[in-house]
């Protein structure tokens, strides 16, 4: 057992858990943040890449390329979504929210892949579901605006950007993962330019500053530094487990320091969404039909 890839992995899951609290911290909107968060992990992942020699020995394919670039279209809007449901509700349910990502992997593989969905993979889906339902609590919208304002389409959107990437992200096996993180924060930097509000950056305090620049070094750059040097040493199974980090972290930190008590319908729908996706990973290999490549996908973690 690899300990040091362990010890790794488990520091850059709890630091991913962390961002939703750094976040409502920085005192920028979405779009601010996710530009900034990508200049500051196109240097951190460009300057790692360069002093490791990869970028010597990677191996340039154009359709991978292109697959890539779309890839970093959907993640950098994954990221927009996201942080818009920290703007509008708490850390805790977005996040929760945000972890149907595997769900929706099994979902478009059947859809789009024609992989065969199990029954262990349909149950999961409906308990999911049923949780969301009961962390939003749809009967305390009285209207559609309300609702849309609620944070819940925002947190269902980075999710549903997130199973794209994921998607996407397994037909690229050439590139190395710092050529591929690179290319899409690059990408990120240049859609998101012209969206940019620059004069909202002219009255942030150094605390403000202090957190938008760990959202963007520490938990982009440093945590896909850890992320990607780790998960190749360790099995999908205890990748799986330790993916279980975030949520916990982001859930307590919202908890203890942001004060947020969830309700007991949304307590029972947190447990049923993360036991619907534990359920989906963990069903003993004897009642599962082989792994199908959305299975498999499934299994990685939602990271930021």
């Amino acid at each position: 057992m690899n300990i040091s890839a362990i010890i790794k992995l488990t520091v850059s899951m709890a630091l991913f858990g962390s961002i939703g609290f750094f976040t409502v911290h920085t005192g920028v909107p979405a779009i601010e943040l996710v530009f900034i968060r990508c200049i500051c992990a196109t240097l951190f992942l460009g300057g790692m890449w360069l002093i490791t020699g990869g970028h010597k020995t990677e191996k340039w394919d154009k359709k991978e390329i292109l697959r890539t670039l779309l890839c970093g279209v959907f993640i950098v809007l994954n990221w927009v979504f996201l942080f818009k449901a920290f703007e509008e509700m708490s850390i805790s349910i977005a996040i929760s929210i945000y972890n149907l990502a595997p769900i929706f992997v099994l979902i478009f593989g059947a859809l789009f892949l024609k992989e065969k969905m199990t029954i262990q993979a349909l149950l999961a889906t409906l308990t999911c579901f049923i949780g969301s339902m009961f962390i939003i609590g749809l009967n305390n919208f009285m209207s559609l605006s309300e609702f849309m304002k609620s944070g819940f389409i925002w947190a269902l959107l980075s999710a549903l950007f997130y199973a794209f990437t994921m998607l996407t992200s397994k037909t690229i096996t050439k590139l190395s993962s710092y050529a591929l993180t690179y290319i899409q924060t690059t990408v990120g930097i240049i859609i998101l330019l012209p969206f940019v509000n620059f004069s909202l950056f002219g009255d942030l305090t150094t605390t403000n500053w202090l957190y938008i620049l760990g959202t963007g070094f520490i938990h982009t750059g440093f945590v896909y530094y850890l992320f990607f040097d780790s998960i190749r040493s360790l099995s999908t199974i205890l990748v799986s487990v330790l993916v279980f980090v975030d949520p916990v972290v982001a859930i307590l930190l919202d908890m203890l320091l942001l004060d947020f008590m969830p309700s007991f319908m949304q307590t029972a729908g947190i447990v049923l969404i993360f036991g619907g996706i534990f359920y989906t990973i963990y069903v003993p290999k004897k009642k599962r039909m082989p792994r199908s490549k959305s299975e498999a996908s499934a299994t990685e973690p939602p990271h930021l």
